[in-house]
């Protein structure tokens, strides 16, 4: 284990959060909030640890994948606590654990919260609530990889450490261009987001509060209705950009360079869309009875089906008081998440295309033990280490889950409370069902809940294995 480089990049990460909370200091001195000190005492903090970690340069800046996996998940926990700090000295969560839980929630852009009435808290604390989403949502490392120094191969096992998906693969030749590129669509689309909702009526403070979340699939709202106080535009602006964020980003890459066939010939891409044209069509038809005419049941359920599919968590209306086979739907999309590449959460529609793509395999071979077939995807055979992997996160994910909706459950709530915390959280969504519905949260769980479901919500936007490899004593041996 190269010590030093993962302490280096650690320093660099508190020195870049401190820049970030530079906008909510700015905010509180726009609004004129003294909550805004808590964000200079953080930010001095910050400084006075980062800045010696980064003047030390490491000797050995080459790391390989387990130096990549361990900095990524202790860079996404110290990013974490640092940004819990604001709202614990600003009064605005008295509860370190409470204050962690509404963090980690944002930086993983999951969007479930502990907080009733987010209308009473300061601007600046709800400006880095919701920036929170927006920095979580392309990663804070690929960001990092942007101003690193380092051999491209360190680089592609940072991100291959962060990125969310069965496989990352470079967009550019080197991989700190490839950063670049995905930072600039990333933006691109949040601007043009931002001036959309501006023009359709929404305040400037409250557009860059839901266009964080939106960019980011986080679903942290500066109003207790979320979206459903905003007209029919402004919703269905937000609906249309959650799909795009959900998107593979490999899509608008193409798109730059003018191969447009290729960018739709992407199969993740036309599943994932495929899967939320037909679920918003059977839970519209599903719906109908409950709203005055077709065409606003077919853009509410297009909503919250997007916004549960890309793991969003937005909501305009309380799906939780939809008809079973509605709310079925919005539960098995809870699992299938959106597509790698993406800043959505899940599982990834990709590996659900190599799941079932493997399942007709076998089901071949054993009608046809002889023959000789291979996966392919979008025309390239898929090799079979990442058909190993996607089959392991699969046995991974099913076991971390049992396990947390076992730990929880000592907290003595109903099942389908429990289930689908555990659901949202682990798939980054925010909203469950029934106690953790859209009109309810997070509050009413003990600290220890709290801490499983905190666990959950960064192992679920880290892909499970840098944060479990944290607790292996061979990740920890100095060879």
């Amino acid at each position: 284990m190269n010590y030093s480089i993962v302490f280096y990049l650690i320093g660099w990460i508190l020195n870049i959060e401190a820049g970030f909370m530079l906008l909510p200091c700015l905010t509180a001195l726009i609004y004129r909030e003294k909550e805004g000190l808590a964000f200079v005492a953080v930010i001095a903090l910050c400084l006075l640890i980062g800045l010696p970690l980064v003047l030390r340069k490491p000797k050995n800046r080459v790391f390989y994948l387990r130096e990549g996996f361990v900095s990524t998940a202790l860079s996404w926990i110290v990013l974490s606590c640092a940004g819990a700090l604001p709202f614990l000295l600003s009064g605005s969560i008295s509860n370190p654990v409470d204050a962690l839980f509404e963090t980690v929630s944002g930086f993983t852009t999951t969007g479930a919260s502990i907080l009733s009435d987010v209308e009473v808290l300061p601007r600046c604390i709800l400006f880095w609530r919701s920036f929170t989403h927006w920095i979580g949502g392309m990663g804070v490392l690929v960001f990092l990889l942007i101003l690193l120094p380092a051999s491209g191969g360190s680089h592609m096992n940072l991100m291959k450490a962060e990125s969310p998906g069965p496989s990352v693969s470079r967009l550019a030749p080197k991989v700190k261009t490839t950063a670049r590129v995905l930072y600039l669509i990333y933006f691109f689309l949040t601007a043009l987001l931002i001036v959309l909702l501006v023009s359709g009526g929404m305040p400037l403070f409250d557009s860059l509060i839901h266009a964080f979340g939106t960019a980011g699939t986080g679903g942290f709202s500066s109003k207790n209705s979320s979206i459903a106080g905003y007209n029919m535009y402004l919703q269905v602006v937000i609906t249309v950009f959650m799909v795009l964020f959900g998107v593979n980003f490999n899509a608008y890459f193409f798109i730059l360079l003018k191969k447009f066939r290729q960018a739709f010939n992407i199969e993740e891409v036309r599943t994932y869309l495929a899967i939320l044209l037909a679920a918003t069509l059977v839970i519209a038809f599903d719906i109908a009875g409950q709203f005055a005419d077709f065409g606003h049941a077919f853009q509410q359920s297009a909503f919250q089906v997007a916004s549960i599919m890309t793991t969003t968590g937005f909501a305009t209306t309380d799906f939780n008081a939809w008809p079973q086979v509605s709310r079925t739907i919005l539960v098995i999309l809870m699992f299938v998440g959106a597509c790698a590449g993406s800043t959505g959460g899940g599982i990834k529609v990709s590996r659900l295309v190599l799941l079932i793509k493997s399942v007709t395999k076998e089901l071949q071979l054993t009608l046809h033990p002889r023959s000789i077939k291979k996966i392919q995807v979008d025309g390239k055979s898929v090799e079979h280490e990442v058909i190993r992997s996607t089959n392991v996160f699969l046995v991974v994910y099913i076991m971390v889950f049992t396990v947390s909706l076992l730990l929880i459950s000592f907290d003595d709530l109903d099942m389908v409370t429990n289930f689908t915390a555990v659901a949202a959280t682990m798939n980054n969504i925010g909203p469950g069902l029934e106690l953790v519905g859209p009109t309810g949260n997070f509050a009413m769980f003990s600290d220890f809940s709290k801490l499983v479901l905190i666990f959950d919500m960064l192992a679920g936007r880290l892909e499970l294995f840098p944060l479990l490899l944290l607790f292996s004593k061979n990740t920890w041996k100095k060879f």
